[in-house]
């Protein structure tokens, strides 16, 4: 039956029905009706594609943090972080567990799934990821041919793998063996170099393989192919605009390494930041992801910081030889509907803007843009997007050469033209190695490129940035330790706080708990049981307390338990007993004396990867020393209490 329409009384408008004529309030859900047609004409004026993107950026954000939820802690951020404390000696429980495996692929979907829009990398994740199966594979390789758990051997995996993580996601084996050691070690045995290499080279030829079977490639090529000239690539005199370009980067990696470390601490320490992390972080991300996609809009903001190119395609067009300056003096050429992957520069061009007002908006932008990306509780990678900032950096100053010298430089009779790209690759490099303090990232663009003809201009701006860099602020990598209070040692090496000065007596520590051999078991048990040492110092005697070995508290207490049934009444029976009966106890290879500095105690807990040494005045044990006290001592040299 079809529904009645009328007219309302007095009305030459539309029919309604006479359920509404007759409903309940008929004027307020009309009201509300045409408030709601007002608001959906008035949002939809943008463009629906904004809410999509919108949208996109936010669910992404969101299923990515939802699989670090599922799972655990240790799948979110960079993950190079931990794995410099894990290279150093310290147990992170479950962080190499391979059952987070699926979660950390899943989550960096996600993550690179949301493109401009988030704007983060896969290099660290991928390192994680490589050095999670390295362990894997070596718990395996133990298990299968049966030897005992070996740390030096687990410890050459997991370098291995750090440098494959590296080297698949550029195709680069050389750079990434360098700079996973750059990065991940303090000290680096040669006996691991060629197998990083070996493992490196096998990662990265598989990777660029893929894409020959893939039909994506003809043949195995470098990932972004430019034509820099080789005859005279460079002047003279243009090196001094690479080491003023490595110069300008090292003070915007300052700038950059203390606002992120300062922002991520005081998402940590501000009452409203720490406890939406503790509590809604999905909420967090969302509010993050939907900042970052308002901003990246294309037809809004983002038209001026080219949001339509991939990160892989910002560095295609950064690298381009040409100068976008002088080819858009006397023209004006339209901006394309879709980006033309022949004509990439087109997305950084505006004519009331100017190449250099979207290279210099750009810049301001992703400056902020990525110290709240990497707030973001994600699996995400932050070297990529350093390296295009950096790459957007050198493009700026080219661009800004070639208009100041549009005929070229003058040398020698001959005028050679400026290659703005060219100054992209420095720059790339020289922020990058900045950021990360390492000088790996030179070799890491020529890789990438496939051409070396820069080879010392690129690497004098990379050295110019790291002197900077390294003189004034902590590594990205080691400002997130800093803020995390992960427990590992300040580098100290060539810092002016008196390391060599201060000696072992004034920091160690003094009340240790010994274990004498002629301690009654009684006494044993107690303290066993009222103390949670891993291993316990192995005295001759109570009075002596002369140090002679180092006794595990699990194999204590397997000992204890195996000899508390036969014990004899009547006979006291004492610590050398158990020992006598089988007990392994470790020689102590290595000690302390209260008069070494704090300098050399600090080079072999790094170079040894040590947690815990005991200290002896002539054999007897009278104190301790763990990375915990290394830590206090050296801030307290870099930042001295205020007296009392």
């Amino acid at each position: 039956m079809e529904e009645l329409v009328g007219l309302r009384e007095g009305s030459s408008g539309d029919p309604v029905t006479l359920q509404e004529l007759w409903g309940p309030c008929p004027r307020i859900r009309r009201g509300i009706r045409d408030g709601l047609e007002w608001l959906k004409q008035k949002l939809f004026r943008v463009g629906e594609d904004w809410y999509f993107l919108m949208t996109l950026g936010v669910l992404m954000a969101l299923i990515s943090y939802a699989m670090n939820f599922a799972i655990g802690r240790v799948i979110r951020g960079s993950g190079i972080p931990e794995l410099k404390t894990i290279l150093s000696g310290v147990v992170l429980e479950d962080y190499l567990d391979i059952k987070n495996f699926g979660a950390k692929v899943v989550g960096l979907s996600c993550t690179l799934a949301a493109g401009s829009t988030i704007f983060l990398g896969k290099v660290g994740p991928f390192v994680h990821l490589s050095v999670m199966i390295a362990a894997y594979l070596g718990c395996v390789r133990t298990k299968t041919i049966g030897e005992p758990g070996n740390k030096s051997k687990q410890n050459e995996m997991l370098v291995a793998g750090a440098a494959v993580g590296v080297a698949t996601v550029f195709a680069a084996p050389f750079s990434g063996v360098l700079f996973s050691i750059e990065v991940m070690s303090s000290h680096f045995s040669v006996w691991d170099y060629w197998r990083g290499f070996f493992a490196a080279t096998c990662g990265a030829f598989t990777f660029r393989l893929l894409s020959v079977f893939n039909s994506e490639e003809e043949t195995i090529t470098c990932l972004f192919k430019t034509s820099f000239p080789v005859d005279i690539p460079y002047d003279l005199p243009e090196i001094f605009f690479f080491v003023a370009l490595g110069a300008i980067c090292g003070v915007l990696s300052c700038a950059y390494l203390f606002c992120q470390r300062t922002f991520l601490g005081f998402t940590k320490t501000n009452w409203f930041f720490s406890k939406l992390l503790a509590t809604s972080k999905p909420l967090y991300s969302a509010l993050a992801a939907l900042v970052l996609a308002s901003i990246t809009y294309p037809p809004g903001v983002g038209r001026f910081i080219a949001s339509r190119l991939s990160m892989g395609e910002h560095l295609d067009s950064l690298f381009d030889n040409n100068s976008w300056a002088l080819m858009t003096r006397n023209s004006s050429p339209p901006w394309p509907k879709e980006p033309d992957p022949q004509n990439l520069w087109l997305e950084w061009y505006h004519p009331r803007f100017t190449i250099f007002g979207t290279l210099a908006f750009f810049l301001v932008m992703k400056f902020w843009m990525l110290i709240l990306a990497t707030t973001i509780p994600i699996p995400a990678g932050y070297f990529m997007p350093i390296f295009v900032f950096g790459a957007a950096t050198g493009r700026l100053l080219g661009e800004a050469l070639s208009v100041a010298f549009p005929e070229g430089i003058v040398a020698g009779g001959v005028t050679n033209p400026i290659v703005p790209g060219a100054y992209a690759l420095a720059g790339a490099a020289a922020f990058s190695g900045a950021v990360t303090h390492t000088i790996s990232t030179a070799l890491l663009a020529f890789e990438l490129t496939g051409q070396i003809v820069h080879a010392l201009p690129v690497l004098m701006a990379v050295l110019a940035a790291n002197a900077i860099a390294q003189s004034c602020q902590p590594s990205f990598y080691d400002g997130t330790i800093i803020v995390k209070k992960l427990p590992y040692l300040p580098w100290i090496r060539g810092r002016k706080i008196g390391s060599h000065r201060v000696t072992v007596e004034h920091f160690m520590n003094r009340t240790i708990t010994t274990l004498a051999k002629d301690t009654p078991l009684e006494e044993v048990v107690k303290v066993v049981t009222s103390t949670d040492m891993a291993d316990y110092p192995l005295v001759e005697s109570t009075e002596s307390q002369i140090l002679v070995g180092i006794v595990a508290r699990a194999q204590l207490v397997q000992a204890l338990q195996a000899e508390s049934p036969s014990w004899a009444p009547g006979h006291q029976r004492c610590l050398q007993d158990i020992l006598a009966g089988g007990c392994p106890t470790a020689p102590v290879t290595l000690q302390l004396s209260p008069e070494t500095s704090l300098h050399q105690a600090h080079h072999l807990f790094e170079l040894l990867n040590l947690q815990l040494l005991f200290v002896t005045s002539r054999g007897r044990a009278v104190g301790s020393v763990s990375w915990a006290e290394m830590k206090k001592a050296i801030s307290n040299l870099t930042n001295p209490p205020a007296p009392k």
